[in-house]
């Protein structure tokens, strides 16, 4: 019999252990190679393990419980793998393979949403690519209300012509499920938790804040979106401008990217910018690493692939290292204006909000213009009130004039 050992990859020195927090196997099932077969949660990332060899699977450890980096949680015997082969299905009707397909390859957004909110992606419409399921698909079909019951012959029989129906109030809806439910932090997220009132205790937090007309980047955006895409296979998105501003600024004024270290001031002279992204176990912040050396579509493209490792659980500790600098986007969730928290040992945080349309005064004129609030949190034990509002002052010339990125002005 040729076993092999399952064990909990090495995530960085800083890791030591984790909580296997799902498994996508039950014990004794039969796994392909490179099939997903658990998930680890630890105080910095969540990532999934995979099976290294097909075969049968004998599961060590319950799901929920504390591991240690390079544990053994579970073993596969290779030489099952063939006896186990599941007989050939029975024929069935020309929609149940598809349905059949939805569940076995889900991905883990759209199982995490099926154990949440029962409801099966085999009975879900996919949109996705070859009729997938989609996270979206799945918070659709939760949202939708029960199927009404239908009326029985007893329903509908009218009422007797001598007696008039009575009337009575509408009985309130009965409460159904539990009033409260608890469930533990995971690591990630207390570690979440601890960073923000650390970063609030510890910083002389000071935030200052700005308007950016985005009517020159939008209309940068309309004028070459299709040639961009065509070039480069993926949109232009503001957040690659708002990366070459800050970028920008940093550069005019340094020391902004710096960073205390005792009683040492650190300056960087590197740009590895983080990018904020919002993940099902929390905010993730992946760093796009020498932002200066980047064009715009390399800027985007290692932002959309941090963003989707990030959120399929896929991201690595080397991805959330060595930020000089942290962009976050309340914006994209409808925030009009909010107090970024800065993210230790950075010395300042830049916050993008909603665009709307509103009246301003431009050349002695009221025009309507898509504006956008932006927020620059920094420690002021580090940073003055000349260099924060100089910085932010930056940011909105670069976007409301983009040229001066080329010009570098």
């Amino acid at each position: 019999m040729s076993l092999l050992e399952v064990k909990i990859p090495p995530m960085g020195e800083s890791i030591a252990s984790g909580i296997l927090a799902k498994w996508h196997v039950k014990d004794g099932d039969v796994v392909k190679k490179d099939q997903p077969l658990f998930e680890l949660e630890t105080d910095k990332i969540t990532s999934e393990g995979t099976a290294e060899a097909a075969g049968k699977i004998t599961l060590k450890v319950a799901a929920g419980d504390e591991v240690k980096i390079g544990q053994v949680v579970a073993s596969i015997n290779s030489d099952a793998s063939a006896a186990a082969a599941p007989a050939a299905p029975v024929a069935a009707s020309a929609s149940e393979p598809k349905l059949a397909a939805k569940s076995t390859e889900a991905s883990p957004a759209v199982r995490r949403l099926a154990a949440e909110t029962k409801v099966d992606p085999a009975t879900v419409a996919g949109t996705g690519k070859a009729g997938r399921v989609t996270k979206g698909d799945m918070l659709a079909a939760a949202e939708k209300p029960a199927a009404a019951p239908v009326a029985t012959p007893a329903d509908s029989t009218p009422p007797s012509a001598s007696v008039a129906p009575v009337k009575t109030p509408a009985a309130a809806p009965a409460r159904t499920g539990e009033r409260q439910t608890r469930k533990k932090m995971t690591p990630l997220r207390q570690k979440i938790a601890q960073r923000l009132v650390s970063a609030q205790h510890e910083a002389a937090m000071l935030t200052t804040f700005n308007e950016v007309d985005m009517s020159a980047v939008m209309a940068l955006r309309a004028k070459y979106q299709d040639d961009f895409v065509k070039k480069n296979g993926l949109k232009l998105g503001f957040m690659s401008f708002f990366v070459k501003a800050v970028v920008h600024a940093l550069k005019e004024v340094p020391g902004i990217n710096a960073q205390i270290d005792g009683d040492s001031i650190v300056e960087n002279h590197y740009y590895d910018i983080g990018v904020a992204v919002s993940t099902d176990k929390g905010l993730l912040v992946p760093v796009v690493k020498d932002c200066d050396t980047l064009g715009m579509a390399a800027i985007e493209a290692k932002i959309a692939d941090a963003a989707k490792r990030a959120r399929d659980g896929k991201i690595t500790l080397a991805d959330l290292e060595g930020g000089v600098f942290t962009i976050t986007n309340g914006g994209t969730f409808g925030s009009l204006l909010s107090t970024p928290i800065i993210n230790p040992p950075q010395a300042a945080i830049l916050g993008m909000h909603a665009i709307n349309e509103r009246p301003v005064a431009v050349n002695g004129q009221v025009v309507i213009r898509p504006m956008m609030y932006i927020a620059l949190s920094y420690d002021h034990r580090l940073v003055d009130g000349k260099q924060a509002v100089t910085f932010l002052v930056k940011v909105k010339q670069a976007i409301e004039d983009p040229t001066r990125l080329v010009l570098g002005v």
